[in-house]
This record gives structure tokens, sequence and C-alpha cells, in this order.
């Protein structure tokens, strides 16, 4: 049998969700439509491709531990050009701190608690029990891998599996950058008015900051929804004001959306709603 096959069906019967690698440590387009990337997914990030497949068919959303998936057809000829085995970590409740050279090596031994450690061609991955949102280049050479990534498997490594500590958890947790003065060109208005009171536009201004305060992915798209709301709803009629824009430009900025993100967003949802 095929000494990667042989491997990944051995993880698979300890529950752990594994799938081929290529050379280059890229995943395979699995089925005829998706095969060298050609329904324009992006198989080494976190965003599988449009494919009509009945589930996502590459990437880490095709990591299974079904033994009829790994050797039955579309995968069976795939072990032949297998370059490696990758797995899904936050698949089986792990984060992989990937260490890509010595000096991040050396920064892990003074910063982190102690747990399994793999040897990797260039440095090392410390695995902690416990998932959490993967982020690449958190510092020089560490990558966080856990939910919605692949790592490849390099063997079971050494120590014991540890907890995963807040100090990895805070790796991805961005600063809020400062809040900078940005003017917003608001709507001059001319409309009917349907906001009844002012508490209305207030209601409406402060669930788009809670909206945008609270969102814990996809902030960039999060921003603009949100603007592109306010704007249908207040942006016709001119009660709208550029203090509230500067309002959700700020909850935007401590988000850690730039002020000309913030500019575009809102000069997007402007131009959509043909005002």
């Amino acid at each position: 049998m095929n000494t990667h096959l042989s491997t990944a069906l051995n993880l698979a019967v300890r529950d752990v969700p594994v799938l081929p690698l290529r050379a280059g440590k890229v995943p395979f387009g699995n089925c005829p439509p998706c095969r060298d990337n050609a329904c324009g997914g992006r198989p080494n990030m976190k965003t599988p491709g449009p494919c009509t497949c009945p589930r996502p068919c590459h990437a880490w959303a095709a990591a299974t531990t079904d033994p009829a998936t790994l050797t039955g057809r579309p995968w069976a000829p795939l072990w032949k050009q297998a370059a490696a085995v990758a797995y899904h970590p936050g698949g089986i409740g792990l984060t992989v701190v990937d260490l890509d050279h010595a000096a991040a090596v050396a920064w892990a031994r003074r910063t982190l608690p102690a747990t399994r450690i793999v040897p990797t061609t260039r440095g090392e991955h410390w695995i902690y029990r416990g998932a959490m949102p993967s982020v690449n280049a958190v510092r020089n050479g560490v990558d966080i891998k856990s939910t919605m990534v692949y790592a490849r498997w390099l063997g079971p490594g050494t120590g014991t599996m540890t907890a995963l500590p807040d100090v990895v958890r805070a790796l991805v947790v961005k600063e809020p950058s400062p809040v900078r003065t940005v003017t917003a060109p608001v709507p001059a208005g001319g409309g009917e008015c349907r906001h009844r009171t002012p508490a209305y536009l207030e209601r409406g201004i402060a669930m788009a900051e809670q909206r945008i305060t609270g969102a814990a992915s996809s902030v960039h798209a999060t921003v603009y929804r949100t603007f592109l709301a306010v704007l249908s709803t207040h942006g016709r009629c001119g009660c709208l004001t550029d203090a509230h824009a500067a309002r959700l430009f700020a909850a935007a900025q401590a988000k850690g959306e730039s002020p000309r993100h913030c500019v575009d967003a809102w000069s997007n949802a402007l131009t959509a709603l043909g005002m």
C-alpha cells in the first residue's frame, strides 16, 4: 500500500481527519471541475471554490476519517501522486503553533508553556489541546493553525500535550488601530423622512455600531454591509449627519479597519444605492 495512504488510514482510525497534499504542500482538487484549481477556489486558504460537488472537495473542508473516501474515487489515484499527508487540527480540537525558523523556536521556548513538539523541515510544530481561529504571521515566523486550515502530518512528536494557553490565544487578538477623524460624505437628503422620532435614527445608529463591534470574523464585509444598511434606511431624507457617520467609522476602526477602508466602504455603499 502507498505509504501516504497507509499513514492517512492509520490516522483516520484514530479519528484524525486527513487529506492528501501534492508537491508544494498544496491540496489536490479532487473532482474534475476542481482539478488544478479550475473552480476558482483557494485550496491553500480558508475558502473552497464554488464547485458543484455534494460537499467541498478540497482544502481543509475535504479532510475526512472515512476509509471509503480515502481509498475510493476520486482520491484513490491521488495517493500515488501525493507528496505528504495533511490533517485538520481544529477538526479534532487541536491548535498547532507553526514555528518556521530557529528564532521563532527560541521565542516559543522563552514564552510558551511546554507541550507536544513535532520537528519540521525548518522549525517545529507546538501542538496544544483546544481549538481557536487560525491566523498566519502573528509574529515573525509564527503561524497559528487550527480551525479552517490544514497542517502537514509530520509524526506524533514528543512530549505531553497541554491545554491551549491564553498566551497563544492572545497572539491572534489585533490591537485596535488608533481612531482617526475621517470625514465621510453624507447624502444631502431631500426625501421623505421615515424616522418619525429622533429616537428611531439613534436606535438605528446604535444597532449598527453594535453589529460592527460584535463582528467575530469577516470584519471588512460586516462594515460594508452595515454601512449599506444604514444608508439605505437613513441616507435619503437628510437626517443622517457627519456625527453619525463618524460614530460608525470609529466603531470600524476600533475593530482594526483603516480610515481608508472605511472611506472606501462608505463610498461603495453610496454608489451601490445610487446616492
